[in-house]
């Protein structure tokens, strides 16, 4: 089972955000609405009440989201280049397949299917969206417990990675395990062409990442950023822009106590249940919102 539950993308038109990612990725809005004090609260965005949100479901069903909210449009924002939640990994049957449709949508292929260096068990794409959103497209090659891969049900489904920049790998490595309990693997240096391209890096020059996994099951991925990359700016009491908090659940609640930036609270919807639910801020200062499982 996966712990990730929601990816959460700050937009300028949540109407028109969703109604590309149900025409071109097969998503459906299971719930709409606006940021009460309580989520304003929960998410330490004061500004952000009274935004509209709209909250995702892939075709397959499976109970992992997307959510979008809106945002003020900060001009001079660009993905790939800042420390915090950089991209949103989905999984997908036909990556080929898949490469097609994004060819004829509003979102911009950024990287063509191609093999991954040091991980022969996944096919990845990456286009941009509108809201200058990164999304990986991944096709696993192999998938089972055994890879910690999913079996995609859908050609889109649902979220299984998410990726944080970070500017210390191994402090936030050890974060990963120390906090959250999660399994590490030691870094890893891959050429990475989403990163090389952003900041110009010298070619072959590597970068190091870790994932991270939860009985077997990879759903975290941390990479090194370039000492350019910088801490990302967004406007004051609102949501950082890009890709901004990741949602886990977590089986072990009472390890969390200490660490919480926002103390639990129970909530209702599609996605919390009527769990308690708090907030976790990483090294990077990334949002990190965590559902008692």
């Amino acid at each position: 089972m996966t712990l990730l539950k929601c990816a959460t993308h700050v937009v300028a038109d949540v109407a028109a955000a969703a109604a590309r990612y149900a025409e071109w990725m097969d998503y459906r809005v299971v719930e709409q609405g606006e940021v009460d004090d309580a989520l304003a609260a929960l998410w330490l965005a004061p500004a952000s009440k009274g935004k509209r949100y709209a909250l995702l479901q892939p075709a397959s069903g499976a109970a992992t989201f997307l959510r979008l909210v809106e945002g003020t449009v900060v001009a001079d924002y660009e993905p790939i280049r800042s420390y915090g939640w950089a991209a949103i990994e989905l999984c997908v049957t036909d990556v080929d397949a898949v490469h097609e449709r994004m060819k004829a949508s509003p979102f911009e292929v950024i990287g063509p299917p191609r093999n991954l260096d040091g991980f022969a068990t996944v096919k990845p794409m990456q286009v941009r969206g509108p809201d200058k959103e990164i999304v990986y497209l991944t096709q696993m090659l192999v998938s089972g417990p055994e890879h910690g891969l999913p079996s995609p049900q859908s050609l889109v489904d649902r979220p299984f990675i998410m990726v944080l920049a970070c500017p210390d790998l191994r402090k936030s490595a050890a974060w990963v395990r120390d906090v959250l309990g999660l399994e590490v693997i030691e870094p890893v240096a891959i050429h990475y062409s989403m990163i090389s391209k952003s900041f110009a890096l010298p070619e072959g020059e590597k970068v190091e990442l870790v994932t991270g996994k939860w009985q077997g099951e990879v759903f975290i991925e941390l990479d090194q950023y370039p000492a350019q990359a910088t801490v990302r700016e967004g406007v004051a009491g609102e949501l950082a822009p890009g890709v901004a908090m990741t949602t886990m659940s977590h089986p072990d609640f009472a390890r969390l106590d200490g660490h919480w930036a926002v103390e639990p609270v129970v909530l209702q919807g599609p996605l919390y249940e009527g769990r308690r639910v708090g907030m976790l801020t990483t090294p990077e200062g990334a949002l990190l919102e965590v559902i008692e499982a």
